[in-house]
């Protein structure tokens, strides 16, 4: 491994994980992970792109910050403070096959009614689409309300069965992640493609930590991973707690 580092890498999630849903990292998560790298290595993996990442990190070049930093499930890659890689998802399917698939969501959007409706019900990324039934464009007010009423009316669910079902030529994944939207990408294209990037690292360990580890969640894939030690948490202050415990423990020594 370059640096002459660490034998062990802590991967994390970043929504929900080191961060509150959509917030900016605490000054105290901060010091707690560039502490934790005396230690371990660090790498972030989520589903957003290297913007939103680079915003809930706190701004400037997160990249550098970390060892390892994957947005867009690793589909964008940087290691070692520099940029590594991209995966595309227009290569990968074609501009009709996208168009037609965006007409579909769009259509199904138009169709049905849900308590608040704002802007940019989908966004298209390096790696992946993005589709949000209440628009990324709501408030946190907005964000908070939607996930309480799509516990019990499972609007995101129904709509990624309806997309299964109408696209399953396409070999598609659809994952649900965040508050108010799901992740649409080719099969194998979820979290566990940024292993791809750290595989060959010498790692004798791979930690990961995760809110959404069950199964149809955006952590699901990569906490059952056998390459990974996979650990569920349900906000940052549990990972903290959990990774004080491994640290207590020797796990990390």
């Amino acid at each position: 491994m370059s640096r002459g580092r660490k034998e062990i890498l802590c991967l994390f999630d970043v929504d929900g994980t080191v961060t509150r849903p959509r917030q900016m990292i605490t000054n105290e998560m901060k010091e707690f992970l560039f502490q934790l790298r005396d230690k371990v290595d660090v790498g972030m993996v989520g589903g957003s792109d290297y913007s939103k990442a680079q915003e809930q990190l706190g701004g400037g070049d997160v990249y550098k910050q970390y060892d390892y930093l994957f947005p867009e499930n690793g589909l964008v890659s940087y290691k070692r403070g520099a940029y590594h890689e991209t995966q595309n998802i227009k290569s990968f399917l074609g501009e009709e096959k996208i168009q037609i698939f965006i007409n579909f969501c769009l259509k199904y959007l138009s169709e049905i009614s849900i308590p608040v409706k704002r802007g940019t019900f989908v966004e298209f990324r390096s790696g992946l689409i993005n589709i949000s039934p209440i628009g990324r464009n709501c408030s946190q007010e907005e964000r908070d309300e939607f996930e309480k009423y799509d516990k019990i009316h499972n609007i995101r669910r129904d709509f990624v069965e309806v997309l299964r079902k109408q696209f399953a030529e396409y070999n598609l994944k659809f994952s649900i992640g965040g508050q108010v939207s799901f992740d649409v990408f080719p099969i194998g294209w979820d979290k566990t493609y940024c292993l791809k990037h750290v595989q060959h690292e010498g790692y004798k360990q791979i930690h990961f930590f995760g809110d959404k580890t069950w199964e149809g969640g955006n952590d699901y894939e990569i906490f059952m991973d056998e390459r990974t030690i996979g650990h569920t948490v349900q906000n940052p202050s549990e990972t903290v707690t959990i990774l004080q415990e491994l640290l207590d423990n020797g796990t990390f020594s």
